[in-house]
């Protein structure tokens, strides 16, 4: 972020479901202060420290969006986020260089000690860095059939006890759990971690419809990474992704990687559920970095081909970024303004965070100019 006042215009302008073309932003104070369309752009341009032709930079149809917000990553660059702060940051710059400027920072199942002691080191994250928006949980309370990546050892029920030691090392950063509804006691452990100003995900989970419906009753809003490590969609038994998209409260995390889910049910999700899906990387260490060997959390991966997976051939995370997500999801039959919402205000606004994922006048000027072929050239963070 810098105090620079930076005009960016003659870019097409996607934003809140909307396409403008040949727009322009003034961002001042690392917030946007003026935005308009046309040739007004050079009234405001004596004002400007800077001065951005959007087609100079990124060639003739270039994108603007907002920034693109992550809440479900594990890493990337070669960095796990269980590994510390160095670790995190080393991520964050990876994904921050294709369009991601702000993340939650997720974290595999590991013992409770473990867990809290990494939970109170990204609150301490927090406090420093703005484009930290806090951790998620994906861990510890799976279903042991359902684990996926997941070491199946270390997986525990939700007790009281559990969920509360987690949300107070985290100091009110915690800002996802991903549940399994049907373990004893995770109703009540939903409730709590909504009642704690979190988002409560029901995953990795044996749920069917009718315990997915009693979790959003119970607070839960979020379905992670939908399709993956649950039961599937079936004509007579809808299962959590029949209850998530017939529910206007959940939002559904989609992986769009062209391995998780086949582009047609890339499609179909988006179809379901309109305005209610969020663009996922899931990313590991791998994202952006090279082929081979790798951890993710205790449990060993082999990546070949930018595809992770486990021994036994479990899809192990993925090394997706938010640009590529942003491709698939386009090349599916999503339209742009539907793509880029999900990597921006829906994801913001499943987090609890409304001023983030826009470009709406007074916000925080995280921008991501792109090419015609959705390429990132620059990117932009804002000040909350």
């Amino acid at each position: 972020m810098d105090d620079l006042t930076r005009l960016i215009h003659s870019a097409r302008l996607v934003d809140e479901g909307v396409e403008a073309a040949r727009a322009w932003l003034l961002v001042e104070r690392g917030r946007v202060a003026e935005r308009g369309v046309g040739e007004t752009w050079r009234d405001a341009a004596t004002r400007a420290d800077e001065i951005v032709d959007a087609e100079d930079v990124a060639g003739p149809g270039a994108v603007l969006t907002p920034g693109f917000i992550d809440i479900h990553g594990h890493g990337g660059g070669g960095a796990a986020h269980d590994d510390g702060i160095e670790a995190i940051r080393a991520a964050r710059e990876l994904h921050r260089a294709h369009g991601t400027t702000r993340s939650i920072i997720s974290l595999v199942t590991a013992g409770i000690d473990d867990l809290a002691d990494r939970v109170a080191r990204i609150a301490d994250l927090v406090e420093t860095d703005a484009a930290v928006l806090g951790s998620h949980l994906e861990g510890p309370f799976l279903d042991p059939g359902h684990h996926g990546a997941h070491d199946p050892g270390l997986l525990i029920e939700p007790t009281p006890a559990a969920v509360e030691r987690l949300l107070e090392a985290g100091r009110g950063t915690v800002r996802q759990i991903t549940i399994a509804p049907e373990l004893p006691g995770a109703l009540a452990a939903i409730e709590r971690v909504a009642g704690a100003g979190a988002a409560a995900a029901v995953g990795h989970t044996d749920a069917d419809a009718d315990i997915a419906r009693r979790a959003f009753d119970a607070g839960a809003t979020i379905l992670t990474h939908a399709f993956n490590a649950m039961r599937g969609l079936h004509h007579r038994a809808p299962g959590p992704i029949g209850a998530a998209t017939g529910d206007e409260r959940v939002t559904l995390e989609v992986i769009a990687d062209g391995v998780h889910l086949d582009p047609e049910i890339v499609r179909i999700a988006f179809a379901a559920a309109p305005g209610r899906i969020a663009l996922v990387t899931d990313a590991m260490a791998a994202a952006g970095s090279a082929d081979g060997a790798y951890l993710l959390g205790a449990l060993e991966v082999r990546v070949d081909d930018g595809v992770a997976r486990l021994a036994d051939g479990t899809i192990a995370g993925s090394t997706l970024t938010q640009d590529a997500a942003l491709r698939t999801a386009v090349a599916s039959g999503i339209a742009l303004t539907d793509a880029v919402v999900a990597l921006t205000t829906t994801p913001a606004r499943a987090i609890g965070r409304h001023d983030l994922g826009t470009l709406a006048v007074g916000s925080p000027a995280d921008a991501v100019l792109l090419d015609r072929e959705l390429r990132v050239h620059r990117v932009w963070t804002g000040r909350v």
